[in-house]
Parts: C-alpha cells; sequence; structure tokens
C-alpha cells in the first residue's frame, strides 16, 4: 500500500483523489435513476409511484450508513497515516482498525435489515404512500431491506479504501453496480414482469455482485493485511469510529428532513410550486456533488497527513477544496441567474412551472457557493476527529433558519418562490459563520499549546 498522498503537491494529490470520486457520485445518481426508468417503461402508474416513494426511504438509509461510515474513513486514514512513519505497532492499528469496522458494520447492517424488515407497513404508511402503491412499495422495500447487508458492505469497503488515499477502485464497485443494476433491471422487470419486486430485486443482486466483487479484489490485491484475530471488535477502535461517524450520520439525517420539509410547505402550496420544487430539488443534487466531493475529499486526505503528523498539508488540502468549491458553485450561481428557465424547461412543459422553478432556482443555487466552503470546513472537522462541530453548525442552521426562514417565505410570498430559494443560502452563511468562529478558536487553541 503506497502513501504518496502524504508527500508532494498537495494540489496534484487532491485532485487524484476527487476526481474519480467526483464520478463515483455521478454514477450512484445514474443508479438512481435507473429504477425509475425502467418503471416507466414497462409499469403503471402505481408501480412507478411505489419504486419513487420506496428509493426516497432507501436514499435516506443510504445516506445514514454512508455518514457512519465517515467515522471509518477518519479512523483508519489517521491509522494509515501513523504508520507511514515505519512501525510495526502502527501497521496492526491499520489492521485491527479495518477488521473492527468490518466486524461493527457487519452487526449494525443484520440487525438494521432485521428491524426494517418489519416495519414495512409503518414506514409505508409514515410516506403517506397512495392506496394504489402500498402494495407494491411494501414488496419493493421488504427485498432492498433485506439488502441492507450488501448495500453497508459496498460503502464500507469504499470508505476504507477512500481511507487509503484510493478513490478509484471504490469507482471500479460503482460502476459495476450500475452497469448490473441496469441489466438485471431490463431482465426482471421488462423480460419477466416481476414490476416492483423485480426493480428491488436488480437492486439488491447488483450490489451483492458488488460486493464480492470487492471482498475478491481485496484479498487477492494485499491491500489490507488482515488475519481473523483482526475481525474480533476492539472497543477503543468502535468508540472512535462511532465518535466520528454518528454526529455526521445524524447531521445527514437533518439535511434529508430539511429537504422533506421544504418539499412539504411547498406541496402545501399550488400544484406548479410543489412541481417546481420537486424540479429544481433534483438539480441541485448534481450541482452539490462537487462539493460533496470536496468535503470527503478533505476527509481523508486531511485525516491520513494529521496521521502522519503532518497537520499543515491538512489545511492546505482545506485551502484547495474551498477554493475549487468556491469558484465551482460562483461560476454555476452566475450562469444559473441567466439560464434558470432554460435549463428548468427541460423537465416541464408547463411555463407556470418554469417560471416558478427559475425564480427559485435563483435564489437557492447561491447556496451552491456557501455550501460548498463549510462542507469543505465539515471535512476538516471529521479530519481533527471533531465531527461534533460539523454536526452543531448543520443543526443551528437548520433550526435558526433554513425551516423558519422556508416557513416564512412559503406564506409571505405566494407568488414567487425566490424567498423560499434563499432560506438555504441563508442558513449556509450562518455555517459558514459558525465554521470560520471554530476554526480560528481550534487555530488559536492549537498555537497556544505548541507554545
Amino acid at each position: 500500500m503506497e502513501h504518496t498522498l502524504t508527500e508532494g503537491s498537495v494540489n496534484r494529490a487532491a485532485a487524484r483523489y476527487s476526481v474519480p470520486f467526483l464520478l463515483s457520485y455521478l454514477l450512484q445518481s445514474l443508479y438512481g435513476m435507473a429504477d425509475l426508468y425502467v418503471m416507466g417503461l414497462y409499469s403503471d402508474t402505481s408501480g412507478t409511484t411505489a419504486v419513487s416513494v420506496g428509493s426516497q426511504v432507501m436514499h435516506v438509509l443510504t445516506v445514514l450508513f454512508m455518514g457512519l461510515a465517515m467515522g471509518t474513513t477518519v479512523t483508519t486514514a489517521r491509522a494509515i497515516g501513523a504508520a507511514t512513519k515505519g512501525s510495526e505497532e502502527a501497521k496492526r492499528e491499520v489492521s485491527r482498525t479495518v477488521g473492527t469496522s468490518l466486524t461493527l458494520f457487519g452487526i449494525l447492517s443484520l440487525l438494521s435489515a432485521a428491524v426494517l424488515i418489519c416495519l414495512v407497513r409503518p414506514v409505508t404508511a409514515l410516506m403517506s404512500t397512495p392506496a394504489a402503491a402500498v402494495a407494491d412499495c411494501s414488496v419493493y422495500l421488504t427485498i432492498c431491506f433485506a439488502g441492507i447487508p450488501f448495500i453497508t458492505a459496498y460503502n464500507v469497503f469504499a470508505a476504507l479504501y477512500r481511507a487509503a488515499g484510493d478513490s478509484l477502485t471504490p469507482l471500479y464497485f460503482v460502476a459495476m453496480a450500475c452497469a448490473a443494476n441496469i441489466g438485471l433491471d431490463f431482465l426482471f422487470t421488462g423480460i419477466l414482469g416481476l414490476g416492483a419486486a423485480g426493480v428491488a430485486l436488480g437492486t439488491v443482486l447488483a450490489q451483492a455482485l458488488s460486493a464480492v466483487f470487492a471482498v475478491i479484489r481485496t484479498g487477492k490485491s494485499g491491500f489490507f493485511r488482515l488475519t481473523f484475530g483482526d475481525f474480533r471488535p476492539v472497543p477503543r477502535i468502535i468508540r472512535s469510529v462511532m465518535k466520528i461517524g454518528v454526529p455526521v450520520m445524524v447531521q445527514d439525517g437533518l439535511i434529508q428532513v430539511t429537504f422533506i420539509v421544504i418539499t412539504v410547505l411547498a406541496n402545501r402550496r399550488e400544484l406548479d410550486d410543489a412541481a417546481a420544487v420537486g424540479i429544481v430539488e433534483k438539480m441541485i443534487g448534481i450541482f452539490f456533488m462537487l462539493p460533496s466531493t470536496m468535503l470527503s475529499t478533505v476527509s481523508a486526505l486531511g485525516s491520513m497527513n494529521i496521521g502522519a503528523g503532518k497537520p499543515d498539508r491538512a489545511l492546505r488540502t482545506l485551502r484547495f477544496a474551498v477554493l475549487t468549491a468556491l469558484i465551482w458553485g460562483l461560476c454555476v450561481s452566475v450562469t444559473m441567474q441567466f439560464a434558470a428557465e432554460s435549463v428548468v424547461g427541460l423537465f416541464s412543459p408547463s411555463s407556470s412551472v418554469v417560471r416558478l422553478g427559475g425564480t427559485y432556482l435563483r435564489g437557492y443555487i447561491w447556496d451552491c457557493a456557501l455550501a460548498g466552503v463549510h462542507f469543505c470546513f465539515s471535512g476538516y472537522f471529521n479530519a481533527l476527529g471533531r465531527s461534533e462541530f460539523s454536526f452543531l453548525h448543520n443543526f443551528l442552521s437548520m433550526l435558526c433558519v433554513r425551516i423558519p426562514f422556508a416557513y416564512f417565505a412559503s406564506i409571505r410570498f405566494p407568488d414567487t418562490l425566490f424567498p423560499m430559494g434563499m432560506a438555504s443560502t441563508a442558513g449556509s452563511t450562518l455555517s459558514i459563520l459558525i465554521c470560520a468562529a471554530v476554526f480560528l478558536s481550534l487555530r488559536r487553541k492549537g498555537k497556544s499549546e505548541s507554545t
């Protein structure tokens, strides 16, 4: 295992790491759209609705597991960074961290699958699933819940490789899963006519194939050298993983709650408002891929360099990520001020939806620049092992600005969605202020301790 990311050009290392990660995000988006596309071709409206609702539930669960897996990424990356100094004990710590993480997430995924299968009916009710789609949605969720161990396995192996600075191998994993999922969807739903069950089977089997490939590749490559004893859980490592991962998981969950609340507020207005918000939210997810990539880049590379005793490289990684995210966000934001209606018009023929979506996008899009900044700081706090600060600024932003602002705007401005779009931008402004204050405080504390 080479550790070139702790040496040489910081900018080159960050770029080499982030590009495959960004491509993985794009493929995962394609993966998510494939189920709905195939259902739209071969099923009726109730079937498509069932998969739409079910995929939203699975997206939230995947986000939560990915957040928790951040604890594995940071803990493993710091251990790998420390191992670059050549200590045999440090190298053993890497193996113990990897083995403990695999055991921990294996147990958690099995328990989650068992509990959620028992809660399929309550979950479909909680999502207000239309009556005609309840049966198909229940089948879809039951199969997908049973496949949670495979979904978790992919995400944990991806987290481990990224912790070692290898973001290319996880790209192979997701590319295989994406190709298999599309093929299996057409087989089970198009040819065999299994409907929602076929789409769910395609998803689970594709993830299983990816997980098996990850296990085989890891075993043959010797990327992580493990013995059976390494799979024995180490309480100290579990505490480290959970200390970092749980705040990130809760933070990501709260972000999903914010999106749901804003969607509910839009649904309480006219139908065109709801359609406009739904379209823009999907587009924002694409624009936010690069900021999200920068968050993960800072988390992984920052952790490795801090573990290697090179905190200055972690700071330079943060600067690179902030600059990259800010330039991207400003370019996209300025462009959308002139092209908002044209872009929204690609997804709806309705002039009213296009007009409303354009106003919502013009306000919302500035969050791409501002959120990019606090995403990078969140990655840095994660690398320091202080993910509670990431949770803090997101929680305060949601509670004090995003939701209240969106609620007020939805009532006070019934003819435009621009103020509702600005709710997220205003929330990110508060997040940046909190991140800056925490960052400066940590820097002052670090300097005082070194003198």
